[in-house]
């Protein structure tokens, strides 16, 4: 189900009609028709099946065949071959997907699922052992329920779990899109488990793909169940849908990561249903938001521009970029939209739409998109592949109707970082080496290829964050002379056996000066929290060694936080009178002195909670954060927090007060109506201060959060 603006909630959730217009196929036959919100992003790990590091890319018949005669054995194997021929493979293409209707409507006597043999003479391994041949990956679908989707009413995996992974496994499938349909009102979490359970226990790698069309946010529960969850309902081969569908997955780029994906559902690039303009955007915006890439449309007859937009390299390393963040909305009004996202590189890739149906200029800044202070930057435009150099940082474009300009945007080499807050593993270093395998991004060093890693995991302790290295491991980053501090916590990962043999030395190196060691650390081990000066450091040094011993051990640099630049001068300051170095936001932009409108920036009102006005604040909508740079300078915040007055008795939010990562202030649950809450949050030393709302547990419906006269006191 796709996310309702929660102002129109409660006439839009009365009307099936109304739904109807948002989703296309027929997945509301058994959906709950209800208003869906977003919760915080939870701190669970990813899948751990070691797939879908980057988001999985390949093809599926629905969008173009249904359930039609000409989906059968030949025409997949023709995929197949034209994923070789035109390309497709090299670009990074691997799965070739069947949707439904590929079985019997009954099972066999032994409650087997039966290949449709009119459809596929020689069964689906046949089939899975042709695209094998091509070095590809073969993916089926099933449904959590008694019946598929299809109207035909094909068999479902309820209460078949493992029997039907068993025979899927058999059958040599490496991808399971698994829908919603007939699901006889059992619980979302439960079905989908007992299929994830079911598709390990077979011993095969199988990438899974739930399909619940977000009606129990799955992203709040789905990252240690499967390796992406649908977020909406079905796209349709229209540009409201696909924008439609594009909007409520923005709000949940917390959610992403490595092994962990929202899916927006499936491209419609080449269905003839949008121009190529409007097609190069849904490419650009999924892409943008990490999504899977799973083309749609019939590769027999695809025309030369379709094959030109499926097939750039530059935008699709965008969406498959190793760091695996989704990008964010950093300005939205008047129909015009930008989005910013980090790439492993340090660089960001950039998208400027435009909703309107006039052509418009869209423009934002290097400083806006994350990455400002360096001295010139790079500016590759990813549709006509030209690079040029800008000075200021200012990235703009006049932007065709229902089009989008998109741009990769690289700081200049030997770039002194701006002030701000870093996490170690979203940074560009300048070398590496690891005795074995590659260094890792948030995940540990599997010590094989890139990316077979697990969560970083420290005596039970899991971490988001850190560089996973091998014992024998030596990374530089250049600083420039601006950064001060370093903070992070260090240890053998918990995937080291305990042993003699099983020890690392961490040491922090300021240039050639070492500035914090941490002796021998042993498996089983607690994280050690080490704390580095880098002050007028050029370079930033990271080394862990094992002396005397040839055993791999993986140790581990977590929560690596990187402070640099100067905070907020001495004194006292209005939150809403500084620059914040970063936001999230579910609805509409982060608001300074106003509530939240929920739409375009400066559509809130004066700030009001249980009938006292504030002059000063920040408007948020849950779930929301919004992070300022410190510098270790500050001491204190004082604020009143609460549910804006605009919404009545509705919304229900928590606010939280964080010190590099740190809860050091907690509301409790506020409801629309009550009075504020006062809050005074200790700073002293911090480098980072986070403001975050969640919406209590309970959706995020109404959450208009009210961040009112916040006051920094600084030293």
């Amino acid at each position: 189900m796709a996310l309702i603006p929660h102002r129109l909630a409660p006439r839009l959730t009365a009307s099936l009609g109304s739904l109807a217009l948002l989703f296309g196929g027929g997945a509301l036959a058994t959906l709950g028709v209800t208003a869906v919100g977003v919760a915080a992003a939870p701190s669970a790990q990813a899948l751990q099946n070691t797939l879908a590091r980057t988001p999985q890319m390949g093809f599926n018949n629905w969008n173009s065949t249904h359930c039609r005669a000409e989906f059968n054995e030949d025409m997949v194997k023709g995929i197949a071959d034209l994923f070789v021929s035109k390309g497709l493979k090299d670009a990074g293409y691997t799965y070739v997907n069947l949707d439904d209707c590929w079985a019997l409507p009954q099972r066999d006597a032994s409650g087997n699922l039966v290949p449709d043999p009119v459809r596929f003479p020689h069964g689906i391994k046949a089939v899975a052992d042709y695209v094998h041949s091509k070095d590809l990956k073969f993916g089926l679908y099933s449904s959590a329920g008694t019946k598929t989707c299809d109207t035909k009413g094909f068999p479902g995996g309820l209460g078949h779990e493992q029997q039907d992974a068993n025979l899927w496994a058999s059958w040599g499938v490496d991808y399971l899109k698994y829908d919603n349909c007939n699901n006889q009102g059992v619980d979302a979490q439960q079905r989908y488990r007992a299929m994830g359970d079911a598709l390990k226990n077979t011993g095969r790698d199988i990438l899974y793909s739930i399909c619940e069309w977000g009606s129990s946010q799955p992203q709040t529960w789905a990252r240690d169940v499967g390796n992406s969850w649908r977020t909406t309902g079905d796209i349709s081969d229209s540009w409201n849908s696909m924008l439609g569908i594009a909007h409520a997955n923005q709000a949940l780029a917390p959610y992403a990561q490595p092994g962990a994906w929202n899916d927006p559902d499936m491209l419609e690039v080449g269905n003839g249903g949008m121009t190529d303009t409007e097609y190069r955007t849904h490419f650009s915006l999924w892409a943008e938001m990490a999504s899977p890439l799973l083309i749609g449309s019939d590769l027999r007859t695809a025309t030369p521009a379709t094959m030109e937009i499926l097939t750039n390299k530059d935008v699709i390393a965008v969406d498959q970029d190793p760091l695996g963040r989704q990008g964010t909305v950093i300005s939205s009004a008047g129909g015009l939209v930008v989005m910013s996202k980090p790439l492993a590189d340090g660089s960001r890739a950039v998208t400027l739409t435009n909703e309107t149906d006039t052509a418009q200029t869209v423009a934002t800044t290097a400083q806006a998109a994350g990455i400002g202070g360096a001295r010139s930057y790079t500016l590759k435009d990813l549709w006509s592949h030209r690079s040029t150099t800008v000075r200021d940082g200012a990235v703009s474009a006049q932007v065709p109707p229902h089009g989008t300009a998109m741009f990769r945007l690289t700081p200049s080499e030997a770039t002194d970082l701006p002030a701000g807050a870093y996490q170690l593993s979203d940074r560009a270093w300048s070398k590496a080496q690891n005795a074995t395998g590659p260094v890792e991004r948030d995940h540990s060093n599997g010590g094989g290829a890139s990316g077979d890693g697990r969560a970083l995991s420290l005596n039970g302790t899991t971490y988001p964050k850190g560089l996973g290295t091998s014992t024998g491991s030596d990374i530089t980053y250049y600083l420039g002379r601006t950064c001060k501090n370093l903070t992070v916590s260090v240890g053998v990962d918990d995937e080291t056996a305990a042993g003699d043999d099983s020890a690392a030395t961490f040491r922090i190196y300021r240039d050639s000066t070492v500035v914090a060691d941490s002796g021998p650390r042993t498996a089983g081990q607690g994280p050690l929290k080490l704390s580095a000066d880098l002050t007028d450091g050029e370079n930033l040094r990271l080394t862990a060694t094992s002396p005397g011993s040839a055993h791999h051990v993986h140790a581990d640099w977590a929560d690596a936080r990187l402070a640099c630049g100067d905070g907020p001068k001495a004194g006292e300051h209005a939150l809403s009178d500084l620059a914040w170095s970063g936001s999230t936001n579910a609805w509409g932009p982060v608001e300074k002195d106003t509530s939240n409108g929920e739409y375009a920036a400066g559509d809130g009102r004066p700030i009001s909670i249980g009938g006292t006005a504030y002059a000063k604040g920040l408007g948020v909508h849950a779930p929301s954060t919004v992070t300022y740079y410190l510098g270790g300078t500050c001491t204190s915040l004082t604020t009143d927090v609460g549910v804006d007055d605009e919404v009545g008795r509705h919304g229900t939010v928590d606010f939280t007060v964080l010190a590099d990562g740190v809860a050091v202030a907690h509301s409790g649950t506020a409801i629309g109506g009550d009075a504020p809450v006062r809050l005074t949050a200790p700073l002293t030393g911090a480098h980072e201060l986070t403001l975050q709302v969640t919406d209590a547990g309970d959706g995020n419906t109404y959450d208009h959060a009210d961040w009112a006269d916040p006051v920094l006191t600084c030293a």
